[in-house]
This record gives C-alpha cells, sequence and structure tokens, in this order.
C-alpha cells in the first residue's frame, strides 16, 4: 500500500488515506494559477494553496464547499485549489527534505525546489540567466522572522545573520543581512510581476519601530510603483480552525494594472465592501465574538486519538525532546486540551512545550496521570498537528537525515496549512472576479 500510511496510522485506517493520483484529477478546470514561493521552509503555505490535504473536521463548517470528503470523524480531506507551486526555495536542508517527501504527491518534483539563497537566486536573474519560471500568477513568502520575533533579540533591520544563515561578516553589504531578505523578495517580485503577492511575517513586526510601514512602502515600489499594498494585517490562526495560538502578520499586493479599473478604484477609495477585501474572513471565534462562527478547535481535537510514544508506528510520534523541566523560562508549562494549543516554536529542546507535566510540577491532566501517563513534552508529530500539518506528512525520515530535531525546527518555521488554504480561497476566488482576463 502507499508509502504514506505508516505515519498516519494512529489516526487514519488503510483505506481512509486518499488516493492522492486520483485527486489530482479533481482540481477545477481552466488555467492553473502559478505560485513562486520563496522562503518556503517544509511547505506550510505551499500546501495550504494547493489544498487537497487532509485536515482537521472542526476547522470546516459542517457541509463546507472547501471538503473533497470525510475520512472520519475527526478528519476530512480538503478540495484542491486551483494554485499549483512551480518554484520553490529554502536554504535549510531538512526544510527540503520534508517538503520534496511531501510535495511529491502532487507531482512536484525535486527540480521545483531550490536551496540556494535568494539573494544569490536575484543576482543570477540579474546576470541575465533564466532562474524564475514565466507567467507567475502569486509569489508567497515567510521572509525569515528571528529578527523581528518578540522571542528574539529584535535585531530588525541590523540582523547579525546574512541571508545563508551565517554570521554576516564585517564587509557583508547590510542589503544582505537576514532582516533585509524581505528586500529580495520585492525583488523577484519585479523580476516575475505576479498579479497578487502575499508575504507574511511574526505579529512581532508591527511593533518594531517603524519596521511595517517602512516594508509596506518598499513593497508598494515593486514594478515601479506598480503595485496597491493593501494595510498589512495581523491574522490570528485560531480565527480560521488552527488548535495554536499563533499571529502572523499578512502583506497582501495587487498588480494595478491587471485589476479591473472599478475593482482598483474601489480598493484605492477604501470601500468597504466585502467583495473587494482580498483578506480571508474569520470562521472560529477566539479573537472576534461572532455567535455564527464555530468554536476553537481544541489541541484535543486533534491529539486525543494518538499513541502514546513506544506505541505508535508513527516514527514522528515516538520521539520527543528530553529537555527537563525548569521552573521558569519558555515550554515549562503543558498544553490545554481543552482549549487552543501554545505557539508551536522552531526549537528542539527546552522551548518545547509538555504534552503533560507531573502532579509534582503542576500537571492538570489528572486522568492521564491516573492512568500513569509519564511527564513528556510534545513530539513532533503533535507539533505538527498542533499547526495542521497533515497526519500523513512524513517529518521523521533517518535515511534521509530528517530527524527529530530537524522536524521541530521546520515545523516551528510554518505557516499552519489550515490558515495559508483560508487565504488560498479568498485569493483564488479575488482572482477570479477582481482581475482582468
Amino acid at each position: 500500500m502507499r508509502q504514506y500510511i505508516r505515519t498516519a496510522s494512529d489516526l487514519l485506517t488503510s483505506d481512509q488515506i486518499p488516493d492522492y493520483d486520483a485527486l489530482l484529477s479533481q482540481r477545477p478546470a481552466g488555467r492553473k494559477l502559478r505560485v513562486l514561493s520563496l522562503f518556503s521552509g517544509c511547505g506550510g503555505m505551499d500546501l495550504g494553496l494547493e489544498g487537497g490535504f487532509i485536515a482537521p473536521r472542526k476547522s470546516f463548517p459542517e457541509g463546507s464547499k472547501s471538503i473533497s470528503r470525510l475520512l472520519n470523524d475527526d478528519w476530512v480531506l480538503l478540495r484542491p485549489t486551483r494554485l499549483e507551486t512551480v518554484f520553490a526555495n529554502d536554504i535549510l536542508p531538512e526544510a527540503a527534505t520534508a517538503w520534496k517527501a511531501y510535495m511529491s504527491r502532487f507531482g512536484r518534483g525535486g527540480d521545483t525546489y531550490t536551496s540556494e539563497s535568494v539573494v544569490n537566486l536575484v543576482k543570477r536573474h540579474v546576470a541575465g540567466e533564466s532562474v524564475f519560471p514565466a507567467d507567475i500568477d502569486i509569489v508567497t513568502g515567510g521572509f525569515p522572522c528571528q529578527d523581528f520575533s518578540l522571542a528574539g533579540k529584535r535585531m530588525g533591520f541590523n540582523s547579525g545573520k546574512s541571508h545563508d544563515g551565517k554570521r554576516r561578516t564585517d564587509d557583508e553589504p547590510s542589503e544582505e543581512t537576514r532582516g533585509k531578505l524581505y528586500f529580495w523578495m520585492k525583488q523577484v517580485i519585479d523580476a516575475t510581476r505576479p498579479k497578487v503577492f502575499i508575504a507574511e511575517n511574526v505579529k512581532g513586526l508591527v511593533s518594531l519601530g517603524d519596521a511595517k510601514d517602512v516594508i509596506q512602502r518598499d513593497f508598494a515600489s515593486a514594478d515601479g510603483g506598480g503595485y496597491v499594498v493593501l494595510t498589512p494585517r495581523v491574522l490570528h490562526a485560531a480565527d480560521y480552525g488552527v488548535p495554536e495560538n499563533r499571529e502572523r502578520v499578512i502583506f497582501i499586493g495587487l498588480r494595478r494594472n491587471a485589476l479591473r479599473p472599478e475593482v482598483l478604484e474601489a480598493i484605492e477609495n477604501g470601500s468597504a465592501d466585502p467583495s473587494f477585501d482580498p483578506y480571508p474572513t474569520p470562521t472560529h471565534a477566539f479573537t472576534v465574538s461572532d455567535s455564527s462562527l464555530l468554536p476553537p478547535v481544541t489541541t484535543d481535537d486533534i491529539l486525543h486519538a494518538l499513541r502514546e510514544p513506544g506505541e505508535s508506528q508513527d516514527p514522528a510520534q515516538n520521539v520527543f525532546s528530553r529537555a527537563k523541566y525548569l521552573a521558569k523560562g519558555q515550554g515549562q508549562t503543558e498544553i490545554r486540551k481543552d482549549g487552543i494549543g501554545p505557539t508551536i516554536r522552531s526549537e528542539h529542546h527546552g522551548n518545547i512545550e509538555f504534552r503533560r507535566l507531573s502532579a509534582a510540577h503542576g500537571g492538570k491532566h489528572a486522568d492521564e496521570l491516573a492512568a500513569g501517563l509519564p511527564e513528556r513534552r510534545l513530539t513532533p508529530r503533535e507539533c505538527a498537528l498542533i499547526q495542521t500539518f497533515p497526519p500523513d506528512y512524513p517529518f521523521i525520515i533517518p535515511e534521509q537525515r530528517l530527524s527529530a530535531s530537524g522536524a521541530y525546527k521546520v515545523i516551528g518555521n510554518a505557516v499552519p496549512p489550515v490558515l495559508a488554504f483560508k487565504i488560498a480561497e479568498r485569493i483564488e476566488a479575488f482572482i477570479l472576479t477582481a482581475f482582468k482576463e
């Protein structure tokens, strides 16, 4: 049977695993929307934009047109969108391994993904090489966020790291630091002239001086000022059916001369008509109070059927960080089963939250402790499910050197696929109605 089954065996039976070959034939008819992905990581945004993956049933309303079919009481298969990734890149080897291992089922070969720095890719393009594919509709990029994160040193544009992840040298141009990589994304937009670009970063960006405004102005200058860049918004993942405390700031830019004139006029005049808004609307009531919305998805909704490490056939469920409990600092609390999960961080030691604490350390999962279950931190699979990666995503691949440490790192860096899917559905509909043929 399919190689994907072993990773999902805790949550799905073999006959519930989708036939991905058949799923490809269900993509909407008509022209595909070609996506160029930068800083792709292990593919949270790319997978979300393409759809056609397994997702929590409670992340979507009953009878939603987003659902291709029900798999069981907990999981659904989402419909494929018309978006397809034709180029992806990231410098982390673990990210490339994970991306290729999963996305191959959608026909995305290794030649789609490059591990070369975006700075070097742009320099090659400027030198006259054919680097980027033609006829790009959408450029996406989660430019590195460590320099803007509230959890980091907040160096912002003055990053001490180079574009390739190494320590910056004294003679290296400031434009090539990790904190300025958004500007190189802007140059890819210059080169490819997509209809839409979507850039994302941590919420901390909006409180770091005038960083948000600087980035918004620089993006607006792409293609000689040819883009209208909407006011960036902070989206909370839990408002979109993700069981995680995760906030991301999203920039959306639209190419002016590709929009219908009436749409461009409405956007520039600040129309409140939702048909002119390419941002997705919340589906779950976490930060918003609306009785028409679904309740937040909880960690128990997605983790309750998992076997404990040592009992599972899933390699990503059989390992976890062995960092000891500390009285203070990040990662020293256990998850709530009746609420959303913590922010999944790109760490693999003491910052990974606990699945449960012992009674001596204040553990509150009395039923589990009474059953003799031990104190332990979250596994890579549990982190991935909280991020809404599908349960058949292979995050531990020893033969390709994708270890637990690497898995934790790429999972924590990712965009939750369910959030990305809801962005994709709105962008897909917006492109079909707001742009010229």
